[in-house]
Order: C-alpha cells, then structure tokens, then sequence
C-alpha cells in the first residue's frame, strides 16, 4: 500500500541496508495544509489525527476530516478579520487544540504563523509583534495571558482573538469560528514563502526571528519514520509547549505526513504519574521528551504503569546524562534515542532506529540525518580528524539551501550572513566524532568553558556527577578567575533526602576527580533550588554565567 509521503520523499538504500541519500519532490505550489491535511482528510477521512487530553482526563478525538473543516473555518474567520496572505499571526495557545486548527488555517491563507510561549512577558509580545509587523495574536484566555496580550495589542494594533471564556473587547475565537464557512477556495502560495517565524531565546542577546518557508514540513518526515519510529496509524506524543519549535519536530508535521495520530497531552503543572497514566491510557506507541521529563520519570515505579503499547522513546533539546537514560532502559527495556537540531533547523543528526532494531551509542547524539553533508570543523574552518572536538556546520550540497535549513532572520541579514560565513552553516554548538562516525556533544561555542589553557565541555562534567545519588539535575559552568581565565562551577539541585553541606560539595569534586581529568572537576560547587532557563525550557547557563560575572574572585566550595 502507497503512502502519502512517498509522493514527496523517497529513501535511496545502498548495499549495507544504510540510507545513502533521500531524495524530495515537491511542487512549487506546496503547501502542507491543503496537500496533506486536505488529502488525507479526503483519502482516510475517518482516521484519528489528533487526541486531545485534558489535566482532567478527558480525551477528545479529531479526524482528518475535522481538522480539515475546522481549519476551513478558521482561514475564513481569519480573511473576515481582514488577515491576508503574508500577514504575520501569533499564537500564544499553550496546549489547547485550538493551536492545531489555527496554525492550519494561518497556512492554508498563506500567512505566517508565530508559535509563541506562554511564558513571555507583555514587552516581548510587543517586541515581537513590532518586528514581525503582526496583524492578529490568539491567545488562550488563562494565567494572565490575556493582560499581557491586550497590553501588547494596545501597543501595536494588533487584533486580539481569544480561546476560551470571552476577555473583554476581544475577538471570541469560538463565536467567530462558529459562524464561518466550511467552504474555503486554495489561497495560491509559493514553496519558497514565508511560513513561520521562530523567535529564539537563544543562549545570550535579544531573540532573533528564524524564517521557515513551506517546503520545511517535508524535512520532518525523516524525524518522524526514522527518529521517532512512526507508523501509519500509530498514536505519538512529544512533550512540548505549542510556542517551541520542539512541537513542528513531533506534533504536527512529520507525524501526520507519516499518517499518524498526534496526543495533546494539555497540563498547567506536570507531575510524573499522571504523565506515565496518560501513555497507558491513551495506549501510546511513540513518545519523545527532554531530558528533565525523563530526570523524573525514573524516580516514579515505571513497573506500576502499563506501558505496553511504547516501542520507541526519544529526547532533544539537551544532552541526555547517561545515567538517566541507563536507568529508564533498566526499568522499561526501552532505548532512549537522542537527537540533535535547532529551530533553525530540521533534526541534523540522531540515534536512527537502524537496520530495523534500535542503533544506539552510549552518550552519543548519534549520526548524521541523510538530509544533510555535516562536518567538524575548527576555528580556521579546517575539518578536524576523528576524536577531536569541532564546531558541528552545514554544508550545502550543489550550492542550495539544505531542505529543513531556515531561509533567514527576520530584518537581520548581517546576522544571517554571519552563520554562513564561507558558505556553510554555523551551528555554533560543538562535538567530537568516534571512529564508527558517532557524535559526541560537547555545547555551545559559548558554553565551552577555557580554564588555564583547557577547554572544558560541560555535558561531559554535567554526566559525571548526575551519576551521584545525591545530584537530581545540575548545570556546568565557567566561573571567572583572574588567574586561570575561567574555573569549572557546578549549579546543583540536590535529589530528595540529601541536603546542602561543605561536606557534600566536597564529596561531589572528590567524584569528579575519580571520573574525568583532574583538571575538569568543579572548583565551586553551588547548591540551588532551581536552574533558569530559556523560554523553550533549556537550562540556560548563559544567565547563570551573567549573574557570576557580577563576581571577580575565585570562591571556594559554596554549600
């Protein structure tokens, strides 16, 4: 039986059984919500695409067929309230499903949608409204969202649509989809238009808008078939805030060109047990989560919960620290794949599933996705030999952009043209290759930490000490020392039953110095409550760096 993908993407096997290339075809017209969602909803119109369930338990299913009429009804709610092709239309939805029928519409007007978190303050809104020149925003009408909406809107001019209960003078997104046509004639729009903008939080400076046209859905199904492990028909869930680019990974694109079903698992506070229920109950075939879900799902009794249905888990976003990812193995049988990308890109390298089994390499990222020519290359722009760290980019096969690769920054294109200095892509993120082709992380160029002439990646000291029963979650950073340049710190959330102590922090460097080069240990041990983190939910160790550069001595363990 022939499936919808394969009219787009089609695998060239080499003798080994290995992917050598994939090739693409699509038409210059593509447009995933008409020639995907439209045809399935016309080819299996009563099969399950999307299963939304609440904090409550209460689960809601929609076909093919509904999310092709509602996001009919949505384009035409959004033509009355006069958006157009090329207009830019925010979105700050959380979970609600309302997202899903949304940014369809957005993309059958030809329009841009803004995925947006809900954990932005009112100036951000306004910021990005300003830069992208946005004509409406929908919101969900919970935890002060739509205060800081309207103030935004006040600001801008922006049309305020909102879901859920009716906020004062706004659009209700409801009302007005109730009273739209199910008939919607093809808005005619180009391969090579503006689809998405990406505002990233980044590890340091302002946010910048990462532009993705309308061939970017297609470089998603070899996430979905060859990193999650999808099939037609299966029931897949990534956990992930509809305002990450972590949801056009694995809820949305990929998913439904592989004809499977994507669950909305909606939650305000996430608790461990309710999230393993959810995957029994909803009988989940695929699931992928960040590393900190993993962190506390291994501390619930994984033998309590019926996973039966789960052939495939995977993570992005972070390195995954070895010990968690051992440990959830031991207790389910289940592999947890890593995967590496950024919301400037499509997923670039993986734990595959392999010749039909789970191909997986201890603390390593895995391979490079056949989508992609990736190398390691030095600060000279030398490619570095097996062993050696390197800066992970991208180079273009035959001069064009790699499919899934973003076509700019919005109103930036001194910085566009900085990351492909030389005609490659500059991830800016580091890692080593073994001899069997396997990537290592190491972080971010900026993450990298230069202490008395050593360069210090801080995933492998971070791995380490997440081994120690005392460590549930910790981020390694550079601290500043005036005579060494940087000194290795150690940011610590301690588990349960454990408490802060000089006599702890020094227990933890006496582990490191065991484990890793005497010159890796973390010189400050810093116990805390919380880490921060980006708006997408990453650790980010470029504010713990800004608030230790207040300080310009060397400390000593701090407990």
């Amino acid at each position: 039986m022939a499936f919808l993908y394969e009219e787009f993407y089609k695998e060239i096997i080499g003798k080994n059984g290995e992917i050598e290339r994939i090739d693409t075809r699509l038409a210059d017209n593509f447009n995933f919500s008409y020639d995907v969602i439209d045809r399935l909803a016309k080819d299996r119109p009563d099969s399950v695409a999307l299963v939304h369930r609440n904090a409550e338990g209460v689960s809601r299913k929609y076909t093919f067929s509904d999310m092709s009429r509602l996001s009919n009804k949505a384009a035409n709610m959004l033509k009355g309230l006069g958006v157009q092709h090329g207009d830019a239309v925010m979105l700050l939805l959380k979970r609600r499903f309302e997202f899903w029928i949304s940014i369809l519409a957005i993309h059958k007007l030809g329009a841009v949608a803004i995925p947006t978190s809900h954990m932005v303050s009112a100036e951000d809104i306004t910021e990005r409204a300003k830069k992208s020149a946005a004509k409406a925003i929908i919101c969900v009408n919970a935890d002060n969202i739509c205060e800081k909406v309207q103030e935004a809107c006040d600001a801008t001019g922006m049309l305020q649509i909102t879901v859920g209960e009716k906020y004062g003078m706004s659009v209700s997104f409801k009302e007005m989809l109730d009273r739209s046509s199910e008939v919607l004639y093809r808005v005619p729009t180009k391969i090579t238009d503006d689809m998405l903008y990406y505002f990233t939080s980044g590890t340091s400076g302002e946010p910048k808008a990462v532009i993705h046209d309308f061939s970017y859905p297609i470089a998603h199904i070899y996430t979905a078939k060859n990193w999650h492990g999808i099939k037609a028909g299966d029931l897949h869930l990534t956990v992930a805030d509809s305002g990450w680019a972590k949801s056009a990974w694995g809820k949305l694109y990929g998913q439904w060109l592989m004809e499977a079903a994507v669950l909305v698992y909606d939650y305000d506070q996430f608790y461990a047990g309710d999230l393993l229920k959810v995957l029994g109950e909803e009988r989940v075939n695929t699931f992928c989560a960040p590393p900190t879900i993993y962190k506390y799902l291994i501390l619930e009794d994984l033998s309590a919960y019926n996973l039966s249905s789960l052939r495939h888990t995977t993570t992005a976003g972070e390195p995954m620290p070895e010990e968690v990812s051992r440990k959830f193995t031991k207790m389910t049988g289940l592999f947890v794949r890593e995967g590496f990308g950024q919301t400037e890109t499509a997923l670039l390298i993986c734990n595959s599933l392999g010749e039909g089994r789970d191909a997986t390499s201890g603390g390593s990222i895995g391979k490079v996705s056949p989508l992609y020519n990736i190398r390691l290359v030095d600060e000279s722009g030398r490619e570095v030999p097996r062993g050696s760290e390197g800066e992970i980019v991208i180079i273009p096969q035959d001069g064009k952009r790699p499919l899934g690769v973003f076509k700019g920054y919005l109103e930036d294109d001194a910085q566009y043209q900085e990351v492909w200095e030389g005609g490659v892509y500059h991830t800016k993120d580091k890692a080593f290759q073994d001899e069997n082709g396997n990537f290592y992380f190491v972080g971010r160029n900026d993450d990298v930490i230069k202490s008395s002439g050593y360069r210090i990646g801080p995933s492998e000291v971070e791995d380490i000490l997440m081994k120690h029963p005392a460590v549930f979650e910790c981020a390694v950073t550079g601290f500043p020392s005036k005579t060494r340049g940087s000194v290795v710190k150690a940011s610590v959330i301690l588990n349960k039953g454990y408490s802060s102590s000089k006599k702890l922090g020094t227990e933890l460097q006496e582990y490191v110095k065991k484990r890793a080069a005497i010159y890796k240990y973390p010189r400050i041990i810093s116990f805390v409550d919380s880490l921060p983190r980006t708006s997408n939910g990453k650790i980010s160790r470029a504010k713990i760096r800004q608030m230790d550069a207040k300080c310009s001595n060397d400390a000593g363990v701090q407990a």
